[in-house]
């Protein structure tokens, strides 16, 4: 018997009763925990198929299961929990499916989770070694113009390594270094000046941005878009509004709430669609309508004012969830 079902067992309850069909009835614990009435009626009925298994409320409808070669879904982890795994250990079994998942040849076709270290451009160096260094005129303006592009941004220099590069077609440019176990994997270069290409980027698929640097006593972790909203709350940010499957694993692998702060536009609700699937949580406080995005709200508010409403707000409620869902699908 593998890990995942060896910890089921173990906390399933005890007036539980079982049908001839392998089934395995008891008071669903999803229903009251979703904002449901208390089951008391042995709605919740749970089958073990060989090493997998399958959760079926009749009650609140929350489904749950998990499969060798799968990764541990976030109602698998749910349910785990609300039956009496403590945390730490949903989190090892989380890292649990995601090994066994990554030695399964056939499934590592479909993504991998190695992220291979890369160069910065030239002549790239971070930000605050620029800036306490003996400069020709020239670059101390233009340090001068990075540093307050970020200031009017409503960021601190101190919120990530920002970095700059000399070299041509980058000094218009804040670059911020992608990092994982300490290494770089990657980077971005904004351009802080009117003009195309607005991003210059190197990244990998199935890296998340600022993951590494999740603090472990932290409770939740905020996802949104973009690399300048995670750096305004320290969230995480997937780069783009549709996370791919590697990156919703990595998120997952974290073991903690995950709440979901999507852009004010239609492209949001594709962000909500995939909170919806992993059963995160969601978060659109009532921002001012020209508020577009974590950033935006950051710069206009303060970052204290913006998470402090993140988190007041935050929606677990699946039917409210689509509700802001609609909203988005519907902005202009």
């Amino acid at each position: 018997m593998n890990l995942i079902l060896a910890a089921l067992q173990a906390v399933l309850p005890p007036n539980r009763k079982s049908t001839p069909s392998g089934w395995t009835s008891f008071d669903a614990p999803c229903c009251h925990n979703r904002g449901h009435s208390r089951d008391d009626r042995k709605r919740g009925g749970i089958i073990i198929n060989g090493d997998s298994f399958t959760f079926h409320c009749f009650n609140c409808g929350f489904k749950a299961g998990w499969t060798p070669g799968k990764l541990l879904s976030s109602n698998s982890r749910k349910l785990l929990g609300w039956l009496g795994v403590p945390d730490t250990e949903v989190q090892k079994l989380g890292l649990e499916a995601l090994r066994e998942k990554e030695e399964i040849p056939v499934l590592k076709k479909q993504f991998s989770f190695e992220l291979t270290e890369v160069e910065l451009p030239e002549m790239c160096l971070p930000l605050v070694e620029w800036a306490s260094s003996d400069l020709p005129k020239d670059y101390q303006d233009t340090i001068a113009d990075i540093i307050g592009y970020l200031v009017e941004r409503g960021m601190s220099i101190e919120w990530y390594p920002w970095h700059w590069s000399a070299a041509a077609g980058y000094k218009d440019r804040v670059i911020l270094p992608f990092y994982h176990d300490d290494k770089i994997v990657g980077w971005t270069g904004r351009k802080i000046t009117d003009g195309k290409p607005k991003y210059l980027s190197h990244s990998q698929p199935s890296y998340v941005f600022n993951l590494s640097s999740q603090p472990k006593e932290r409770k939740y972790v905020i996802v949104v878009e973009g690399q300048f909203d995670a750096v305004a709350v320290d969230g995480v940010a997937i780069m783009s509004n549709e996370p791919n499957e590697a990156q919703i694993a990595r998120i997952n692998a974290l073991g903690r709430e995950v709440i979901v702060v999507p852009d004010r536009d239609k492209a949001g609700a594709k962000l909500i669609k995939t909170a919806i699937d992993n059963n995160w949580s969601v978060s659109v406080p009532p921002w001012d309508n020209n508020i577009k995005d974590v950033a935006d709200a950051v710069k206009s508010y303060g970052r204290l004012y913006v998470l402090t409403t993140i988190l007041q707000y935050k929606e677990s409620n699946q039917i409210k969830i689509q509700l802001q869902k609609k909203k988005l699908e519907y902005a202009n």
